[in-house]
């Protein structure tokens, strides 16, 4: 007979697709979770004839169906779950049936490709630093764009709040104001401090690609992955994966 794989609260729910871990950590505190009745300290591991609970809602542990959204963000839209808070949050605009949350970020003033899920193990995956996943924006600035300026941006810029430089790019110029990075990492506002220490400022910010899945759908809409989409992210993440079959013809009107 084997041994009973415990898994940590906080990875259960995230393996279940309910949320991320970090989301699982705060449930957790508030007391808004339980196992077979009871709530749960930080850590509790979870057996597999438990009952997990969140709110008062039991949640089954078995496999399921998981959602891979890519979705072009509008100028004004917070990436953000709380929808008590933010009132123009990604959550209430795009309205999908299901909980989903957003991987990562894409700042307020910016657009531009972001990907949702409720597979709260792909999200861990691909926020990992170390992963180096390259994001591609596009970017627009306020005056001419110097060759000196190509070579500062790539070879990266110290940002003296942070006490870090930032990693080496890949910067080509597309017109006299206009430019594209590729960044492996994910700073805070990165592209426009960057920006700002050379004496620039940034007017649109655009995110394009994310690793394989490319900005292809009208801004405000969202797509589901593709199958061969989703086959190649899994490869360039981990080398264990997930079976996914995408839902026919999900697409927002």
């Amino acid at each position: 007979m084997g041994d009973i794989v415990l898994k940590r609260i906080n990875k259960f729910l995230s393996e279940v697709g309910y949320c991320s871990r970090r989301e699982a950590d705060k449930l957790i505190e508030a007391g808004r979770v339980t196992i077979n009745g009871s709530v749960p300290e930080m850590g509790t591991k979870v057996a597999p004839n438990d009952s997990v609970a969140v709110d008062g809602v039991t949640l089954e542990n078995a496999p399921r169906a998981f959602v891979y959204l890519a979705f072009n963000k509008p100028v004004g839209i917070v990436c953000t779950t709380d929808t008590t808070v933010e009132k123009d949050n990604i959550i209430d605009f795009i309205n999908y049936p299901k909980r989903i949350f957003p991987i990562g970020r894409l700042d307020k003033p910016s657009e531009g490709l972001i990907l949702l899920t409720d597979d709260g193990d792909i999200v861990n995956k691909i926020l990992r630093a170390s992963n180096n996943h390259e994001k591609e924006y596009l970017v627009t600035v306020d005056k001419p764009i110097s060759q000196t300026f190509i070579n500062r941006m790539s070879g990266g810029i110290y940002l003296e709040d942070l006490k870090q430089t930032t990693k080496k790019c890949t910067v080509k110029k597309v017109n006299s104001l206009t430019f594209k990075i590729v960044l492996t990492q994910g700073l805070n506002r990165q592209i426009r401090r960057m920006c700002s220490y050379l004496g620039y400022e940034v007017q649109t910010l655009k995110r394009i690609r994310i690793m394989n899945i490319h900005l292809d759908m009208p801004l405000g809409k969202y797509r589901t992955l593709s199958a061969e989409e989703f086959q190649e992210l899994n490869t360039l993440i981990s080398t264990s994966h997930k079976e996914y079959l995408p839902p026919k013809n999900k697409r927002n009107s």
